[in-house]
């Protein structure tokens, strides 16, 4: 009885409150393209266009793979990959959180510091994909899994040059 009492309870203060606003529903996203952002889902389709019945080009299964959105409309995003493919996806499939891949035939030194001569803390081999912060002048301090440090910027694909990340 006193569980019905306090959910009736928490029912009336809710509709009490009034309806939600449309902005508290879903805000349109305001945000100047091209901007980078990550896939957020460990399953994502990219489809030929801004719809469900677009016939899907490729199926992405790595969550926080880095993308540039390049388009929007309405609830799509226009993006493009690390290998400069091109297409649609949900934005609900997408993340603002800032991701790199490393790019090269060689593993990406790692270092305490943004400096070529600073230690090497770790190596990126190619293709591994990190959470980027701090970029500027050059450089970016990539993190993967807790593994630090600050790599150039021209190493990595997921940030453009001369691009300042507090």
């Amino acid at each position: 009885m006193r569980r019905s009492m306090a959910g009736l309870a928490i029912l009336a203060m809710t509709l009490a409150a009034g309806p939600l606003a449309p902005a508290a529903i879903a805000a349109p996203e305001k945000r100047a393209v091209p901007y980078y952002g990550s896939i957020g889902a460990s399953l994502a389709r990219m489809r030929t266009g801004p719809a469900r019945t677009y016939p899907a080009s490729w199926t992405y299964r790595r969550a926080d793979l880095p993308v540039k959105v390049v388009a929007v409309f309405k609830e799509w995003r226009k993006v493009q990959d690390p290998d400069g493919t091109e297409g649609w996806m949900l934005a609900v499939l997408l993340r603002n959180t800032r991701t790199a891949i490393v790019r090269g035939a060689d593993p990406l030194p790692m270092r305490s510091a943004p400096d070529d001569g600073a230690k090497t803390l770790w190596r990126a081999a190619p293709g591994v994909v990190g959470r980027i912060s701090e970029c500027n002048g050059g450089w970016c301090r990539l993190d993967v899994k807790g593994q630090a440090g600050f790599v150039p910027v021209g190493s990595i694909w997921g940030v453009e040059p001369g691009e300042v990340l507090p």
